[in-house]
């Protein structure tokens, strides 16, 4: 029997899709989310009592912190949400597509040639084109990486369409060649385009404005929900492809389509924050933890963790080491390296 997923409204998609439980859970981790959030907006160099916060996002005309909350804090935290909302979410597809709980973006060398496509952009073009080509650039980068990976890690006569542990070799050494080569580009560039970019190679919100939440939501409101409504085919990639097929999944189709989601996702974040690593590896882990094993709670979750791990990140990066101001991507990698540890020595039979 043929099941056609994406022809049904999205309504009932997502009511078959996710469990009053995975729902209820989500809706935590939301309250979560907005709780750190508003916790974000008090803290920093100078501290704003909660009502107060509350009452400048109400009534910012009235209020004596509308330039530290509006211009300098809120529009930075919002981006940091996107940014760990989409790889959140690309880490949980990715996973799904290769059936692999290493695979993440940044592991496996997406967000490496989302940031390669950046660094070129930044340092060649940066000066004679608007930087509102710059996401573009970023996802076609990732995107032609991801392909690359594809093939070199495709197995000829295997029954799966690629094979997890070389998929993740593959990356990991790809990942390596694409660092050395934007290291290089930084290295022949003048000085202020390298320290700029360094930092930013590290995953960075800092600076970041209006018009920076504005490029990004877009292409965050646009993917996630693609992922959501294609969340039951997501299940059944996670089988192996004769399963699927028989099961009335068109793979080749659904597998493209969720790629191009996960692609998309990490390639505007990387384009907006820089290379934010192993928020994609982690994010997943824990969302199954939360929310369960349902396609549409794991994208609801890795989401929400994603967004929580970024914005979490940045806050200790703005306040831990005052009045230095230190990258989200420290933080991130410090506490996702030895996670990516522990998952291999979880593996290692």
């Amino acid at each position: 029997m043929t099941t056609h997923y994406l022809f049904r409204s999205a309504s009932e998609t997502l009511a078959l899709a996710i469990h009053r439980q995975t729902f209820r859970r989500c809706l935590a981790l939301l309250g979560l989310t907005l709780t750190l959030l508003l916790f974000y907006l008090c803290l920093g160099s100078t501290r704003i009592p909660p009502m107060d916060v509350l009452a400048t996002l109400l009534s910012p005309e009235t209020s004596e912190h509308r330039f530290v909350i509006q211009t300098l804090r809120l529009p930075r935290g919002l981006l940091a949400l996107l940014v760990g909302a989409g790889l959140g979410v690309s880490g949980a597809l990715l996973q799904q597509i290769v059936r692999n709980p290493l695979a993440s973006p940044d592991i496996i060398g997406i967000s490496d040639g989302a940031a390669l496509g950046a660094v070129l952009f930044l340092a060649w073009l940066a000066g004679t084109v608007s930087l509102t080509w710059l996401p573009p650039v970023a996802i076609a980068s990732a995107a032609l990486t991801a392909t690359v990976i594809y093939i070199l890690a495709w197995t000829p006569g295997s029954t799966s369409a690629v094979a997890p542990i070389r998929l993740v070799l593959v990356g990991i050494a790809l990942a390596a060649a694409l660092k050395a080569v934007a290291t290089l580009v930084l290295v022949m560039s003048p000085l202020s385009t390298t320290v700029q970019a360094y930092i930013w190679l590290t995953g960075t919100v800092y600076g970041a404005q209006w018009k920076d939440v504005t490029g990004l939501l877009p292409w965050t409101l646009c993917l996630i929900p693609v992922a959501l409504l294609a969340a039951r085919a997501l299940t059944l990639l996670g089988m192996n492809d004769e399963q699927s097929r028989g099961l009335g999944l068109a793979v080749g189709h659904y597998r493209l389509l969720l790629l191009a989601c996960s692609v998309g996702l990490a390639g505007s974040a990387v384009a907006f924050a820089g290379g934010m690593a192993f928020v994609g590896l982690m994010a997943p882990h824990l969302a199954r933890r939360i929310t369960g094993q349902t396609s549409t709670g794991l994208i609801l979750g890795a989401g929400l963790t994603g967004a929580c791990l970024v914005l979490l990140a940045d806050l200790l990066g703005r306040v831990a080491f005052l009045p230095q101001d230190l990258p989200a991507g420290i933080f991130v990698s410090g506490v996702g390296a030895p996670f990516f540890i522990y998952l291999l020595y979880r593996r290692r039979s």
